[in-house]
C-alpha cells in the first residue's frame, strides 16, 4: 500500500464530510463517478464565532444533499448567507438555483448566466460575509469561468476542479484552454510560495496538505503529457482520438472521452506555439 504522504499533495485519505480547516467544512454530495471521484465537495466556509456562512458549489440538483448542507450549517449555529460557484459544470452548479430558493441567498459566479442577483465575481474581489476574508483568484483553463478562493487565515485555497484531491483534472476544450490552465497553475504556485498557502480544499477528492507539491506535480504532469502528444503527432497520430488511444493506452477506456478534451487542448496549444504543423484552431 502506498503511503498517502508520498502521493502528490499529501492527501488525507478519502474525501469525507466534516471539518477540514478552522473555517471550512465539507458536505460530500452523493454523486460519485469516474469523473467526480468520491462526489462533489460542497464547502461551508465561515469565520469562527460568526452566525453567517458562505457555501461554495452547492453541487448537483439533489434536494436531500442541498438540505443536508443547510442543516450542517444550522447545527453549527450558522445561517447560509451567500452562495458562490467555482465554475458552471452541473456537478458543481446545477443545484445552485434550488439552493438559493431554500436559503434565500444570492448566487455569485464569474459567468453572468449562473448568477442570481446583481453581483458577480471578479479578480481581486474579497468576500467578507460574517467577518470572513476570502479572496477571488481567477484560474481559467479547466473552463473559461473557473475560479479559486483563497482563505488566508487558514492558509488554504478552495480550487474547484482546477486542482483535484486525487489524479489530475481535464482541460475541457474548447471552453478550457491549456495556455490559460498553465498560467492558472503558476498563479496557484505563487500563492503557495508568496502567501504561505499549504492546504488545498478541492472540488473533488480528499483535502491536500502540500499545496506546493501538488501544483508542482500538475505542472510537471502537463509538461510530460505535452511531450507525449507532440511525439505521437510526429509518429503519425494526427487526430485527437488517435492520440488518446496511443498516449492513454494504459488509462481506463471510460475516461478516454474526457482525455480527448484535454488532448484537443494540447494539440491546439502545440499548434499555437508552432511545435506541430497545422492552423492554431482545432
Amino acid at each position: 500500500m502506498t503511503d498517502a504522504a508520498a502521493l502528490p499533495g499529501q492527501p488525507r485519505g478519502a474525501a469525507l464530510s466534516g471539518p477540514a480547516t478552522v473555517r471550512a467544512v465539507n458536505v460530500l454530495a452523493p454523486n460519485a463517478s469516474a469523473m467526480t471521484l468520491d462526489g462533489t465537495n460542497t464547502w461551508i466556509v465561515s469565520e469562527p464565532g460568526s452566525d453567517l456562512a458562505v457555501v461554495i458549489d452547492p453541487g448537483p440538483l439533489d434536494d436531500a444533499h442541498l438540505r443536508r448542507v443547510i442543516s450542517t450549517a444550522e447545527q453549527a449555529g450558522k445561517r447560509v448567507a451567500l452562495t458562490l460557484l467555482t465554475h458552471g459544470h452541473p456537478d458543481h452548479a446545477e443545484g445552485a438555483g434550488r439552493f438559493a430558493e431554500l436559503t434565500g441567498t444570492r448566487v455569485r459566479a464569474l459567468d453572468p448566466a449562473l448568477r442570481l442577483g446583481d453581483e458577480g465575481l471578479e479578480a481581486g474581489d474579497v468576500i467578507t460575509t460574517g467577518g470572513l476574508e476570502m479572496r477571488v483568484v481567477p484560474t481559467p483553463g479547466h473552463t473559461a469561468d473557473s475560479l479559486c478562493f483563497h482563505l488566508p487565515a487558514d492558509r488554504a485555497v478552495l480550487t474547484g476542479d482546477t486542482v483535484l484531491g486525487r489524479g489530475t483534472t481535464v482541460v475541457a476544450h474548447p471552453d478550457g484552454r491549456l495556455g490559460d490552465y498553465l498560467d492558472s497553475l503558476r498563479r496557484l504556485r505563487s500563492l503557495t510560495v508568496d502567501d504561505g498557502v499549504h492546504t488545498v480544499l478541492p472540488g473533488h477528492g480528499p483535502v491536500l496538505d502540500d499545496a506546493q507539491g501538488v501544483v508542482e506535480f500538475y505542472l510537471a504532469h502537463r509538461a510530460h503529457r505535452l511531450a507525449q502528444v507532440e511525439t505521437a503527432v510526429e509518429d503519425g497520430y494526427t487526430t485527437a482520438s488517435e492520440v488518446v488511444a496511443h498516449v492513454y493506452a494504459d488509462v481506463d477506456r471510460s475516461l478516454w472521452p474526457a482525455a480527448e478534451w484535454s488532448v484537443r487542448a494540447q494539440l491546439e496549444y502545440l499548434r499555437e506555439h508552432g511545435l506541430i504543423p497545422g492552423p492554431p484552431g482545432y
